[in-house]
């Protein structure tokens, strides 16, 4: 068993060097400024107006309409939710602290800079899937980085079969994702923190070389697991709506506390932010700094792994809601990306920071520093033990909700390679996997994920650029009727049938507004 997670760890690694270090975050970033340059700054230019239609619309009637099982489709706002719940998750709390104690405190600026590009990179795949998506057999939205690599891509002259098969492996890299970043990564750190918030005292019996509070803990997260993801997305979203704005919120309110608790250092904290953005340089004594290279790559990897923009992953359940209009969606890709990494990661930057295992000198971490628990650590040394089981319920929370996120976007993924009932055997083999994250070693699991995330967002990535006079096109038809008032015919949908139903509904809303 050992010789075999050697031999994994080191193939993983080499892909992982590749993938990242050599293609990744040059497409990442550079998707993100195209995006950002060919919509002209939508993300600024109208964040009036996106930020009204979003978070400013949360209690209209419209954005929490449902329209029933039958109808295949979720609210604008469990959609929201899903998809927070699939990216608000250890990438949160553990993500932002190692990338924190890897890259250095100039970490947390990459990742603005992802995260600031990334959202619009998430608005074009979000627009892209709702003008590509279709119904299943089962009558339900079926959408996602898939649907316009083959139709999208595939339709320009001589990359039909270029976008079938970009489609093929974006699918097969996205289901092995889900069991990285979706479903082992995150079973893994709840696993982790309950295990020393609750468990830290207690020598278990060991089964096959683990803990037997690990194999209990991961047993328990199965059963409940397999009884939402077994119900499909309406039960996934009924619950998303519930736990995520409830554990955001608190989450939120709490790293407030520690921050306001340590308010004297705020300034030194975003100093050092700024200040070690390009590398940590070697300190006197012989300490060993941190290359800019390092810095970029933890911050942007992490920043990724957070807020998901540019894996094609949160189209897939964005592509379910009831919404008619492509870009009225891609408004709720810009506020997910907005609320998961400039929110929630920021607040965890700042808890981190404040905790004391950084030096803001230096840049460097302290001696004895553990990434995996620092955040805990640093609420323990706010609000005692009780901080601890708090971050261990955070954790539970956002990483839970994350697992039944991705399980959504697996079976959407196995759904277009196999069909309707290949997904359904896939929700049983996802739940029966649950438990392997419980019995993994945290650096695997992690590395393995980081691997999966960037396999899954090349061949996105390459749609998503490959259609970027489409997301102009459907940008400026969506600001000259719904921001400039002029009278245009809306774009809508690849399939005319859809396209010919919706437009008059459409048009008729606008005119009512």
């Amino acid at each position: 068993m050992s010789d075999f997670m050697t031999n994994l760890t080191q193939v993983n690694d080499a892909i992982n060097s590749f993938v990242w270090v050599k293609i990744g975050l040059f497409l990442l970033l550079g998707t993100g400024l195209v995006t950002t340059c060919i919509t002209k700054c939508f993300q600024i230019t109208h964040l009036r107006h996106w930020w009204k239609e979003t978070i400013g619309s949360v209690f209209s009637k419209d954005t929490h309409q449902k329209l029933g099982k039958k109808s295949g489709s979720v609210s604008q706002f469990q959609a929201l939710c899903t998809a927070l719940a699939a990216t608000i998750g250890t990438g949160n709390i553990a993500g932002v602290s190692a990338a924190i104690c890897l890259g250095g405190p100039g970490a947390v600026f990459w990742m603005w800079i992802a995260a600031f590009l990334g959202m619009m990179t998430n608005y074009s795949e979000n627009i892209l899937g709702i003008y590509y998506r279709r119904k299943n057999s089962e009558g339900e939205w079926s959408g996602g980085a898939m649907y316009y690599l083959k139709d999208g891509l595939g339709s320009y002259k001589g990359c039909k079969k270029l976008g079938s098969f970009l489609a093929a492996l974006f699918s097969v890299f996205a289901v092995l994702a889900s069991f990285g970043i979706g479903n082992m990564g995150q079973i893994n750190k709840i696993t982790l923190n309950i295990k020393s918030a609750f468990f830290s005292n207690i020598n278990a019996t060991e089964i096959a070389g683990v803990s037997f509070v690990n194999w209990a803990i991961g047993f328990c997260l199965m059963l409940v697991g397999g009884f939402v993801i077994i119900g499909g997305l309406q039960r996934i979203a009924a619950f998303a709506e519930k736990v995520v704005p409830f554990m955001a919120v608190l989450y939120v309110f709490g790293a407030l506390i520690v921050f306001f608790m340590h308010i004297g250092t705020v300034g030194a904290m975003f100093k050092a932010i700024f200040r070690f953005a390009f590398g940590i340089r070697a300190v006197a004594g012989g300490a060993a700094g941190v290359a800019i290279s390092q810095v970029i790559t933890q911050g942007c990897k992490r920043g990724v792994f957070s807020n998901e923009a540019g894996l094609g992953s949160s189209v897939m359940v964005h592509s379910n809601s009831n919404v008619k209009e492509p870009v009225k969606q891609g408004l709720w890709g810009i506020f997910e990306v907005f609320a998961d990494t400039m929110i929630v990661c920021t607040m965890t930057a700042v808890v981190v920071l404040s905790s004391g295992a950084i030096d803001l000198e230096t840049g460097l971490v302290r001696e004895g520093t553990d990434d995996a628990t620092l955040v805990a650590t640093a609420f323990g040394n706010v609000f005692g033990q009780p901080g601890q089981w708090f971050i261990a319920i955070a954790v539970l929370l956002f990483a839970f909700t994350t697992v039944l996120g991705w399980s959504h976007y697996g079976s959407k993924a196995i759904e277009y390679l196999f069909g309707v009932k290949g997904a359904k055997v896939y929700r049983i083999i996802f739940v029966l996997m649950m438990i392997s994250g419980a019995v993994m070693t945290s650096s695997l699991a992690w590395d393995i994920s980081d691997t999966f995330n960037g396999l899954m967002m090349i061949p996105n990535l390459i749609g998503v650029l490959s259609l970027t006079p489409l997301v102009i096109r459907l940008t400026n038809n969506y600001v000259e009727r719904r921001i400039k008032g002029k009278d245009v015919e809306p774009l809508l949908s690849y399939d005319q049938k859809i396209q010919a139903e919706y437009a008059p509904i459409v048009k008729a809303e606008q005119e009512a507004n």
